[in-house]
C-alpha cells in the first residue's frame, strides 16, 4: 500500500514541476496520468493491479464530483450569468435536455436490448460534460471572454443538473420492474428534496457561522480555506446517510454558500479546487489501471460507434441549434459545441447505475467508459490549437 501511494505521490509531485509545460503540449493532466496507469497496470508493466476490494474507486469518485459541484457552484457568477445568459442558458436549457433525448434514442437504436430507461440513462450518463477537461480553453485568455464565460457555466452546471434526470430515470428502470412506477417516482422526489434541503440548511448555517467566526476573530486564516473542503463532503454524506442525493446536496450547497456568504469566496475555494484535482488524478489512474482493462473485453463497433457520434453529433447538432438564434457566427457555435468533454462526471454516474439493479447496466458502463476514454484524448489534444485558431478569428 505505501508502496503504491509513494508512486502517486512521485507521479503527482513531477507533474506538479512540469504541468504548464506539458500544457503547452496539448496535452494535459489527465491524459498523462491515465496513460501512467494503462503502462503501470495490467495492460502495461503489470506493476500494478489494484482490485475493487483494495480500492474503493466509487468513494473516490463521489468524493472528487462532491468537491468540484460545490466549487463549480460556489464559483458561478450569477451576476454574469445574468448578463450574459442566452450561450449558457441556451446550452443548458436547450442543448442539454435535446443531447439527452438524442442520446437516448441513439442507444435505442444500436443496442437493441436496452429497455427505454436503460437507453435514456445512457443518454444521461453522456450528457454532462466535464469542465476540468476543457481548462485549456476556458483558462485561454485568448478566447473571447463571453464564450470563455458560457462554456465554464455549462460545464460547470450541467452535471448537477443532470443528475436528477439519472435518479428519474433509474427510478422508473427500478419501479416499472419492480414496484410500480408510483412508488419509483416517491422514491425520486425523496432522494432529490432530501438533497435540495441538505445542500441548502447546512450551507446557508456554514455560511453564518463562518461570517461569525471571522468577525469574532476565531477564525484562522488557513482553517478559513480548509472549511469549504470540509463544508463540500459534509452537505455530500449527510445527504447520502439520509438516503438522499449527495450530489445534488453539494451542488445545491455551492450555491446557498455564495447567496449566504455575500462576499467573494474565490480565496475559499481554492484549497476545494486543489483536493479535488488530486483526487481527480489518483482517479484517471486507476481509471487507466482497472477500468479501461475491465471494459475492453466488452467493446465492440456498436460500442465504438455510439461513442463517436455521441461525442460528435449527439453533443454537437444540440448545441449549434440552441445557439441558432444568438449573433454567434457557426465557428464559434461549432467551438462551443466540439469543446463537451466527458469524464468523473460520467464515471460518478456509472459507479451510480453498477451499484442499483440494473439488467444491462454491463454495457451502459462499458460505454461510458470507452467514451470518456476517447474523449479524454480528443479533446486534450484539440483544445490549445483549437482556441488558437478562434481566438485568431477574433482578432482585428
Amino acid at each position: 500500500m505505501y508502496f503504491t501511494l509513494a508512486c502517486f505521490a512521485a507521479l503527482l509531485f513531477i507533474y506538479s514541476l512540469i504541468s504548464d509545460q506539458v500544457e503547452r503540449l496539448s496535452l494535459s493532466g489527465p491524459i498523462v496520468f491515465v496513460v501512467v496507469g494503462v503502462l503501470l497496470g495490467p495492460l502495461g508493466l503489470e506493476w500494478f493491479s489494484p482490485s475493487p476490494d483494495s480500492i474503493n474507486g466509487k468513494t473516490l469518485i463521489d468524493l472528487t464530483l462532491a468537491l468540484f459541484l460545490f466549487a463549480d457552484a460556489a464559483n458561478a457568477d450569477l451576476k454574469v450569468l445574468k448578463r450574459n445568459w442566452q450561450i449558457p442558458g441556451r446550452m443548458l436549457l436547450l442543448g442539454l435536455p435535446a443531447s439527452i433525448v438524442l442520446g437516448a434514442v441513439l442507444a435505442a437504436l444500436l443496442f437493441p436490448a436496452l429497455s427505454v430507461y436503460e437507453a435514456a440513462i445512457l443518454g444521461v450518463m453522456l450528457a454532462a460534460t466535464d469542465a476540468a477537461l476543457g481548462k485549456a480553453v476556458v483558462t485561454n485568455q485568448n478566447v473571447p471572454a463571453h464564450l470563455r464565460e458560457g462554456l465554464s457555466a455549462e460545464s460547470g452546471l450541467n452535471d448537477g443538473l443532470c443528475v436528477p434526470f439519472l435518479l428519474l430515470f433509474i427510478a422508473l428502470e427500478q419501479g416499472s420492474a419492480v414496484r410500480g412506477e408510483g412508488v419509483a417516482l416517491e422514491l425520486l422526489a425523496e432522494e432529490v428534496g432530501i438533497g435540495l434541503a441538505v445542500g441548502a440548511v447546512l450551507a446557508t448555517l456554514a455560511a453564518k457561522a463562518v461570517r461569525f467566526t471571522k468577525a469574532a476573530g476565531w477564525l484562522g486564516h488557513v482553517w478559513q480555506r480548509l472549511s469549504v473542503p470540509a463544508l463540500a463532503i459534509l452537505v455530500f454524506a449527510v445527504a447520502q446517510a439520509l438516503h438522499g442525493s449527495g450530489y445534488i446536496a453539494a451542488f445545491v450547497g455551492g450555491l446557498f454558500f455564495r447567496a449566504a456568504m455575500k462576499e467573494d469566496i474565490h480565496a475559499m475555494l481554492v484549497p476545494a479546487e486543489g483536493v479535488g484535482e488530486v483526487l481527480a488524478m489518483l482517479a484517471w489512474v486507476l481509471f487507466g489501471m482497472m477500468l479501461v482493462p475491465a471494459a475492453l473485453p466488452f467493446i465492440g463497433w456498436p460500442e465504438v460507434l455510439y461513442a463517436a457520434l455521441s461525442l460528435t453529433a449527439v453533443r454537437m447538432l444540440p448545441i449549434i441549434l440552441s445557439l441558432s438564434r444568438t449573433r454567434e457566427p457557426f465557428v464559434s457555435r461549432a467551438f462551443l459545441a466540439w469543446f463537451g468533454p466527458r469524464g468523473l462526471a460520467s464515471l460518478a454516474f456509472a459507479t451510480i447505475v453498477w451499484s442499483e439493479d440494473i439488467p444491462e447496466a454491463g454495457t451502459l458502463i462499458a460505454v461510458t467508459i470507452l467514451t470518456v476514454g476517447i474523449s479524454l484524448v480528443v479533446h486534450g489534444v484539440t483544445a490549445q490549437p483549437f482556441a488558437r485558431g478562434l481566438a485568431a478569428r477574433y482578432k482585428p
